[in-house]
């Protein structure tokens, strides 16, 4: 189907928080500005091939990386149509580890940086439940069939957990990947 005005490439923003023009929020709960309520490892309300885009901001380290994460990058991967982009940000398991090494860190900056690692728990879904490196997200996206997986400072796109520093440390992981043509 030809894009035009008045039919945008369709854009998905999993777990977003921030309403924008041509993005469609889909997200685990029911809350104002989200557009379609379900899980990241179940996309079936997308046909195969239909989303021109994915951003996915501090989602992917919700769910269990022996039963759940594998299932959610390829429902990523299958809705995706070839040249698709996929920007996955989560938490630098690398960086937050040497933050709470780091004797000199302030109380408060060590217990933002324990968040970061095991989830806010400020509901039942604020748990996390992987960790990730660039090595293992990379693994994981590629096992998914994603191809030039690669690291980013920084998307652009939305205001959200992807542009979080601790202490002048940005404790995110993000990386971009496609799937192949």
């Amino acid at each position: 189907m030809a894009e035009s005005k008045s039919n945008p490439p369709l854009r998905l923003h999993i777990g977003g928080w921030e309403v924008r023009e041509g993005w469609k929020i889909v997200d685990i709960q029911a809350r104002s500005g989200v557009d379609h309520i379900g899980s990241a490892t179940d996309l079936s309300d997308f046909e195969s091939g239909s989303v021109a885009e994915i951003y996915a901001s501090h989602i992917y380290e919700h769910l269990s990386y022996v039963s759940e994460l594998e299932i959610a990058l390829k429902e990523a991967f299958r809705v995706l149509r070839a040249g698709g982009l996929i920007r996955v940000g989560v938490p630098d398991l690398e960086v937050l580890c040497r933050l709470m090494l780091d004797k000199k860190l302030t109380y408060p900056a060590r217990f933002a940086t324990m968040r970061m690692i095991y989830g806010g728990q400020t509901d039942a879904y604020d748990y996390h439940k992987a960790g990730f490196t660039y090595e293992i997200l990379h693994e994981f996206l590629t096992r998914a069939g994603f191809k030039g997986v690669q690291r980013v400072k920084s998307f652009g796109l939305f205001k959200d957990a992807t542009t979080l520093n601790i202490e002048g440390n940005a404790i995110s992981l993000n990386v971009s990947a496609m799937k192949p043509m």
